[in-house]
């Protein structure tokens, strides 16, 4: 509907000779004569832009243009006039107008301006579109008792500006937690600013977080802004946050407390403003008792915890969750939707599930690729691993080096591989990086792909 525009005004050959154009240009038109027309064919149908003249007789335009606007709060209304004023373009305006035209009317004026509103209109309709596209992406499936009341307990918290530790094992979805909370918070149009603290090398901290100006160290060829930076009057989400080292933990501690800080090189102060979100898959009581974080740092960050649970406590939530994958996956692809049969469903649901949510999502869409049918049955379904018990992948999904994809084998190859060489150097991602010759970024991400578990440096 968004080529489709009403003129109202009351000079019939206006409407003809402005209609007979609009319709050359590749426009549909409607018109109406009055006021009362207009709001009539507003309430049965409402087009894409109209042209409204002010001067009507019965309801004039000004009305014409508050009813238009409360009803539909984002339909591009131009105002046209042969009597205009300064004080009535403002007023229309002020009201909700896109634009105000003077008469008699410049044909070239009118298509541009129109040409201009359709665009926005157009532009706003797919940012509304897309803001729902990622809120449905980070959205927390499920209908389970604890997941609902983590739901409660976000919409409680999120519109506060209070700090808050998210908890919860590997793969429980801690990030889409912290995205919810910022998108619920009263901060939701400012920026989201992830810092993954495993991934940021000791030496590098400082420039990651507070930015550095050209010229500050071997390599800075020009000004950096840092994180915290990027994150002013928004939210800042350190994740993974018990995996830094007790050295960056202090500058981290400072910043927090200090609300301000200067870049590497620099001297001047810069102070922010941002809310903290920080996410972590260890006890941070034995971490303190063992020495390995700050106890000074735990109680600045935990205002508010809160705990993600895990799969096998809310096993209910899986058909919930094995729908939206199977959903996301065909989208992705391009391809039909597969569905899983109540067998395997029921199948599914008996598993523990020790890689929670993240496990689910990857074997679904394993069994996506690999399925034949698109109803997948109980027997289509691989032999689950016993909790506790490591399995080789390919021997796992009944894959051998002649069956399914390059690509499968090829990933589940290199998930093998990984996981074999963290476990040589005792999860230490420096060590392994440099025993494999890999750069330590990524591999840091293809563990976290891969749900691979380390400990940093």
């Amino acid at each position: 509907m968004l080529k489709n525009i009403l003129i109202v005004d009351d000079e019939e050959s206006i409407c003809r000779s402005l209609g007979d154009i609009l319709v050359d240009e590749g426009y549909e038109v409607s018109t109406a004569n009055s006021g009362e027309e207009a709001i009539k064919i507003l309430d049965e149908e409402p087009p894409g832009l109209v042209l409204l003249d002010i001067w009507l007789p019965g309801i004039d335009g000004m009305e014409v243009l508050k009813t238009a606007k409360s009803q539909h709060p984002k339909l591009p209304v131009v105002m046209m006039s042969g009597h205009g004023t300064i004080e009535t373009a403002v007023k229309a305006t002020k009201l909700g107008a896109f634009d105000f035209i003077e008469k008699p009317l410049s044909l070239e004026k009118v298509i541009l301006t129109l040409k201009h509103a359709l665009d926005m209109s157009r532009l706003e309709e797919e940012n509304i579109l897309l803001k729902q596209k990622v809120s449905r992406e980070y959205e927390l499936t499920g209908g389970s008792l604890p997941i609902m009341e983590l739901k409660e307990m976000i919409s409680i918290v999120a519109p506060t500006n209070a700090w808050i530790l998210i908890m919860g094992e590997n793969g429980t979805g801690k990030e889409l937690v912290a995205r919810a909370i910022h998108r619920q918070s009263k901060r939701a149009d400012k920026p989201l600013v992830e810092v993954n603290c495993a991934a940021i090398p000791e030496e590098l901290i400082e420039s990651e977080l507070f930015g550095h100006e050209k010229g500050a160290f071997t390599g800075a060829t020009e000004k950096k802004r840092g994180k915290f930076d990027l994150a002013h009057e928004g939210t800042i989400f350190l994740d993974e946050v018990a995996d830094m080292s007790l050295k960056a933990q202090a500058k981290i501690l400072r910043i927090l407390q200090e609300k301000k800080f200067e870049r590497v090189g620099g001297n001047k102060v810069i102070q922010v403003d941002v809310r903290v979100l920080a996410a972590t898959n260890k006890d941070l009581e034995k971490e303190m008792e063992e020495g390995r974080f700050r106890q000074d740092l735990f109680y600045r960050l935990n205002v508010i915890p809160l705990s993600v649970p895990p799969l096998r406590n809310r096993k209910e939530d899986i058909p919930l969750l094995v729908e939206r994958f199977l959903n996301d996956y065909a989208l992705k692809e391009g391809e039909p939707k597969k569905v899983l049969g109540e067998d395997a469903i029921a199948l599914l649901m008996e598993h523990s599930w020790p890689g929670n949510v993240r496990e689910l999502k990857n074997f679904i869409e394993r069994l996506a690729i690999l399925s034949t049918s698109n109803v997948i049955s109980a027997r289509d379904i691989p032999p689950l691993p016993k909790e506790g018990h490591k399995v080789e992948p390919f021997r796992d999904f009944g894959l051998d080096f002649a069956a399914g994809s390059f690509r499968e084998a090829k990933m589940d190859f290199e998930k093998s591989y990984l996981a074999k060489k963290l476990r040589e150097f005792e999860g230490n991602i420096s060590k392994t990086a440099e025993s494999i010759g890999l750069e330590r970024s990524n591999l840091h991400k293809k563990i976290k792909a891969y749900g691979l578990e380390s400990k940093g440096d």
